[in-house]
């Protein structure tokens, strides 16, 4: 039996599905020179918060992206950000999340990756909270350990 051909859509038609995900504000600027991040200590605060809240019907993930398109860009980020993920880095967020929402959020990537012609790519990266608790930072001077309670003071 023969594979129905998909139905092709217009590109009012993906604009629609941009919108209807939440994409289409006009408050997104075309450049992310004004992009803003929260400091490192209060990123990795929200983590350890995610990690020790955790609970057993959530599922913990990354989600990462290479996307060159500036305002698609910005229109994902603030789409993730109003899902609740927690932003890493400027392309890396990791949140948690019932299986459905996992779901919807992949789905609705996954329209707006197809909705124009592009190179890019979207990872959802499901991760067990004790490989988020192992996580290593080389960089910037935070203290992990204390942040993760891991640190022990002895009075004398």
């Amino acid at each position: 039996m023969a594979k129905p051909k998909p139905i092709e859509i217009g590109f009012a038609e993906k604009l629609a599905r941009i919108k209807q995900a939440g994409l289409g504000k006009k408050s997104v600027k075309d450049t992310d020179e004004d992009e803003q991040i929260e400091s490192i200590e209060t990123r990795i605060e929200k983590i350890f918060k995610l990690v020790n809240d955790k609970k057993s019907t959530h599922m913990l993930y990354f989600i990462m992206y290479d996307i060159e398109n500036n305002k698609i860009r910005n229109y994902i980020a603030k789409y993730l950000e109003k899902k609740g993920c927690i932003r890493i880095q400027k392309s890396i967020f990791l949140t948690q999340s019932e299986r459905p929402v996992f779901r919807e959020i992949r789905d609705i990537l996954k329209e707006v990756q197809k909705a124009y012609d592009n190179q890019d790519s979207i990872l959802l990266v499901p991760i067990s909270t004790d490989e988020l608790r192992s996580m290593s930072m080389i960089g910037k001077d935070v203290d992990l350990d204390f942040i993760q309670n891991k640190k022990s003071t002895m009075f004398f």
